[in-house]
């Protein structure tokens, strides 16, 4: 019973954290982590005798990063106008992936001498945007930093995802290897279509009271067992998201029609609505859970703060060359670029044999904090009084495209 309301009191005060982000830009991860730690040392000083939850938290990330893939895939919107933003959201999540995972590898390599590919296995985690802090972080922004932001972290979620099995799972690099690479791709594309035309239809056609938690729980079953076959699943859940949610991209192709459209958009904004509260519940259980199984030595370790300063440094390096090349302004996306689920989440994937010891707990836990406290530093700097101008700017360049179209 004392559990359930701890757990209980915990998720409404993860709810407050998140309610009272956008007016302090603090990220809830900072506080959610703090919570954690601090009921750890609550439990030990009192002498309470808790389940060891360390087995939970790869389940919750799983669980996690399946919503909050499906979430962010839920916002996006495919159209002829986005293409350009797709594309600069596309190359900011792809090569800064592939640079960051190099460079950070050639390190462990040169300063640990082992072999460079466990040390790019311990790297791309680091690579790794967290779609799960950055997009509720940048809700006060204006639509274009908002948008880009939504891409990019759930296309670097994705790309990280892939690229680290992708060398985990492969003893080598030859030819063969990357064909039946490029053959799973394929695979998961078609069952990915297959299977949004499966859930798009039961969605429209389920008439009992209970609907959407089915969908969720297939779309989570799929995804594991694309998992179990080492097909890049979170494919699946990208296809799934933005299919459903484009679906009135459709509406001019006559057998579309079957699976009745205006009905069919109505039922996905309420499969939005509930897929954005369980992702909520589930990342402020992950981030509590985290932050309680958190050791104080872990977060203060003298030993890995050079490691974390230089990584971050890296990180932001190669950001603001991204940026500027993109000729996106730099403030304060420049900034947006933290590390979180995805980077713990890959982290407890890797197995004793492929670890190494200078990527431990407290680096990673380093990374995450100073990545957020760079972001928020970076938001606060930001005044509204700038985003206002940015909106304002953005609105009147859109309103001349639908002059300039409808002279046209």
């Amino acid at each position: 019973m004392a559990i359930i309301i701890t757990f209980c009191v915990l998720l409404l005060v993860a709810y407050l954290f998140d309610l009272t982000s956008s007016k302090t830009k603090i990220p809830s991860v900072i506080l959610l982590l703090l919570l954690g730690w601090i009921v750890r040392q609550i439990t030990g000083f009192l002498l309470i005798d808790l389940p060891d939850f360390s087995m939970v938290l790869p389940i919750l990330g799983t669980i996690g990063l399946i919503l909050i893939v499906l979430e962010g895939s839920l916002e996006l919107e495919l159209n002829q106008s986005k293409i350009g933003l797709i594309k600069k959201s596309f190359l900011g999540a792809f090569f800064p992936l592939l640079a960051l995972s190099f460079i950070i590898a050639y390190l462990f390599q040169y300063y640990g001498g082992y072999p460079f590919k466990i040390c790019l296995s311990n790297a791309i985690p680091f690579a790794v945007i967290s779609s799960a802090i950055a997009i509720p972080s940048v809700r006060n922004l204006n639509t274009n930093k908002r948008e880009f932001v939504t891409y990019e972290s759930s296309l670097s979620d994705i790309f990280g995802v892939i690229l680290f099995n992708f060398v985990l799972y492969n003893s080598s690099f030859g030819v063969p290897t990357f064909g039946y690479f490029f053959l799973q791709i394929l695979i998961i594309i078609v069952i990915s279509f297959l299977a949004t035309v499966l859930l798009s239809f039961l969605l429209n056609k389920i008439d009992h009271h209970i609907k959407f938690v089915p969908i969720i729980l297939l779309t989570i079953l799929i995804y594991e067992i694309s998992k179990m076959y080492h097909l890049p699943a979170l494919l699946f859940i990208l296809i799934f998201g933005l299919s459903i949610n484009n679906f009135d991209e459709l509406k001019r192709y006559k057998w579309s029609e079957r699976f009745r459209p205006d009905s069919l958009s109505k039922e996905i904004d309420k499969f939005r609505e509930l897929n954005v509260e369980a992702a909520f519940v589930v990342r402020a259980l992950f981030f509590l859970l985290f932050g309680y199984l958190l050791e104080t030595s872990e977060i203060l370790n003298p030993d890995t703060f050079i490691w974390a300063f230089g990584i971050v440094l890296i990180i932001f390096s190669i950001r603001a060359v991204q940026l500027y090349l993109s000729k996106i302004p730099l403030m304060p996306l420049l900034f947006v670029a933290p590390r979180g689920l995805i980077t713990i989440l890959l982290f407890l994937t890797l197995g004793t044999s492929q670890n190494i010891p200078l990527v431990n707990k407290s680096l990673i836990i380093q990374v995450i904090l100073l990545t957020a406290f760079l972001m928020m530093f970076g938001i606060l700097g930001t005044s509204k009084k700038t985003e206002e101008e940015d909106q304002k700017e953005e609105d009147r360049k859109l309103s001349e495209n639908d002059e300039n179209q409808s002279e046209a």
